[in-house]
């Protein structure tokens, strides 16, 4: 029997609530647990570092995907290689958000939290609210191992979770009697129980097995004993969840069928979308694509995932340093290749002298810069907004180029191509901003159809442009497009296209040296004006209610701010919401759709860098909401900040 208890229209927010609402309640045929039907369900994954919560995270995100619904995830782990076992700092978690509907954001806060340690329930047990589920490896909680984080008296017996539902389940001594008949030694066996907890929430989430099943084989396919014993841990969870009195309800959410227009889906994340948007780009505009990197948290991955595309052309360097990465990418520009070089906030620092050098080359170049918490090595692993005005500013001399944000982990791949356009037609290097949370988080994205994709053909330069008054033709370097006031790309070893290049200013034209100081004026201001004249679309403004107040937003804060406004709507305020993904220039319409406010609030993970540029450039008395404690903002934050500022 089922009956409808409510649906997710019917919820306060609409979206990225923190409780999941029961749709419906059903008793499973000839058995005798309940089946409860969910609209969303957000759920913590925590651990030591070497615990496998990564693993466990993502192949149940990778199951949900699968499956249908809407996702949105947070990765969360430790700077250190490896912390010291069993210590706060230690502690690594996985949280996903999934749905029967269209979400933003991997959640405020869980509705499901797996403990595999004390430290793991210290860390995370602050972010749980009253009555939602944990799931505890009581194994684990020896007297050493819960004062080792400051537990006096064991939080299991000691009150503290009456208002949890609290699953005590010995994770440890279930894995290592399931794998009891392997030639595996217990630490060995005792691996596994990551396995032994995914199969146990796959089954209370009724997710499928078989992604995971030929996941373990081929991971595992030099090790097959190994693969085997995880294989057994991940069933002997599922059939835990099937016969323990326990758990005497599982939960179904169902596929978000209307949430997504037709066409084919995968699970991605933000640097793995990056890395196909720039082979993609390198497709479109018949380039090879040459990276070269210095590995850094957490722009490695896009170095790594390029490294297997050899196929399409793709060229890496793995550098000895940041300086040498961007060295050698910039000369593949000059060599006639889509060059990009990855990075975070400190290897931007260190490539800002050859940024400086693209620009005065002007050759197209992509710098991507995965923000992350600073200064100097800051928090390497978590996420900040804080890179802006070292992208907008932080080179010597006026050296102004171009920056592109991504807003969400799908939007990585657009971005991308986004950027290569404006490289490749102004002849410039671009900054591409994302950050830790796009780039380890994922979402489902839908592979586009090849027509979609736009045509980033380039032109070089083939002969000599420009007739001296003796009536000889010569090629100069400088002489620009009077639309786009690019100059030509001229590859080397072109006959009749020899030309000098060098930090040394150039003269107009003739890219010789030049000392004239009205030369360099009119260089530095002709530049200048290259970027300004940069076509980018206008800013849209999503304002169905004539609001008052406006929120502007960039790059990842994309997901907690809509969320936010959603539940703002739902409550019956009027608030718009306008976000940037061109940031210099910025969109020509901007300054009209500002003044059209009465108030603008602008929230950022840094300390209102985008609201500085905003007041400066179009003196407006823009409202900074910031936050730059290492995670996301969560769209009840948000939510409350932008109640304030409507009603103050």
């Amino acid at each position: 029997m089922t009956s409808q208890v409510s649906s997710p229209a019917e919820q306060a927010d609409g979206s990225d609530g923190t409780d999941a609402a029961v749709v419906g309640e059903q008793r499973k045929p000839g058995g005798t647990k309940d089946v409860r039907r969910l609209d969303r369900v957000i759920i913590r994954f925590a651990g030591d570092s070497g615990d496998g919560m990564q693993l466990t995270g993502d192949r149940f995100t990778s199951e949900t995907a699968s499956f249908g619904n809407d996702l949105s995830t947070l990765p969360n782990f430790p700077a250190e290689i490896r912390a010291p076992a069993g210590t706060l700092p230690g502690v690594s978690s996985f949280q996903l958000h999934f749905a029967d509907h269209d979400i933003l954001t991997p959640g405020d806060a869980p509705n499901v939290l797996v403990a595999m340690n004390p430290a793991a329930l210290k860390a995370n047990i602050g972010d749980v609210p009253r009555g939602a589920e944990i799931i505890v490896n009581t194994d684990e909680f020896s007297k050493r191992a819960m004062q080792k984080v400051g537990y006096a008296a064991s939080p299991l017996e000691d009150g503290s979770l009456d208002g949890y539902q609290i699953h005590p389940v010995p994770l440890t001594t279930l894995t290592v009697e399931a794998l009891k008949d392997f030639d595996l030694t217990r630490k060995e066996a005792e691996r596994s129980k990551n396995m032994f907890a995914l199969g146990l929430l796959s089954w209370m989430y009724h997710r499928p097995t078989e992604g995971t099943e030929r996941f373990l084989k081929a991971k595992f396919a030099k090790k097959p004993d190994i693969a085997a014993a995880n294989l057994a841990a991940f069933r002997a969870g599922w059939n835990f969840g099937e016969t323990t009195e326990d758990f005497a309800v599982s939960y179904e959410v169902a596929p978000a069928a209307k949430a997504f227009p037709v066409g084919t889906y995968r699970n991605i994340s933000g640097n793995l979308a990056l890395a196909y948007g720039l082979i993609a780009a390198s497709r479109q505009a018949d380039l090879p694509l040459f990276l070269g990197s210095y590995p850094i948290t957490p722009a490695s991955d896009i170095l790594h995932e390029l490294s297997r595309h050899k196929n399409f052309g793709v060229r890496t360097f793995q550098a000895e340093d940041e300086i040498a990465g961007i060295g050698a990418a910039l000369g593949a520009a000059f060599g006639g290749s889509l060059a990009v070089t990855t990075t975070s906030g400190p290897g931007v620092a260190l490539k800002s002298e050859t940024i400086g050098l693209a620009v005065s080359l002007e050759l197209p170049l992509l710098v991507v810069d995965i923000q992350r918490g600073g200064p100097s090595t800051g928090l390497p692993t978590k996420t900040e907004q804080a890179d802006l005005l070292q992208a907008m500013f932080g080179r010597n001399g006026e050296a102004p180029l171009p920056i592109v944000a991504p807003r969400t982990p799908a939007d990585c791949f657009d971005a991308a191509l986004e950027a290569a356009r404006i490289a490749l037609t102004y002849r410039t290097p671009v900054m591409l901003l994302s950050d830790g949370y796009l780039a380890n988080g994922s979402e489902p994205w839908r592979i586009p159809e090849l027509d979609e994709l736009p045509d980033l053909a380039v032109q070089f330069a083939q002969g000599p442009n420009h007739t001296l008054e003796d009536g000889s033709e010569v090629f100069w370097p400088y002489l620009r497009d009077p639309q786009t006031l690019a100059r030509p790309w001229a590859v080397p070893g072109t006959p009749g296209l020899e030309h000098r290049i060098g930090g040394i200013e150039k003269q107009d034209g003739t890219g010789n040296i030049s000392y004239d100081p009205a030369n360099h004026d009119f260089m530095v201001r002709v530049r200048q004006a290259k970027i300004d004249g940069i076509d980018v679309p206008d800013v849209e403004v999503d304002d169905p209610h004539g609001a008052r107040t406006l929120v502007l937003g960039w790059g990842s804060t994309y997901g907690p701010i809509t969320a936010a406004v959603r539940r703002l709507r739902a409550a019956g305020e009027a608030i718009a919401q306008a976000h940037l993904r061109h940031l210099n220039p910025f969109p020509k319409n901007l300054g009209t759709v500002l003044k059209a406010y009465d108030k603008v609030v602008v929230p950022e993970m840094n300390l209102g860098q985008l609201a500085t540029l905003i007041r400066a450039r179009y003196l407006v008395d823009a409202r900074s909401y910031n936050q730059v404690n290492g995670m996301p903002f969560k769209a009840e934050q948000l939510a409350s900040a932008l109640k304030e500022a409507i009603d103050g």
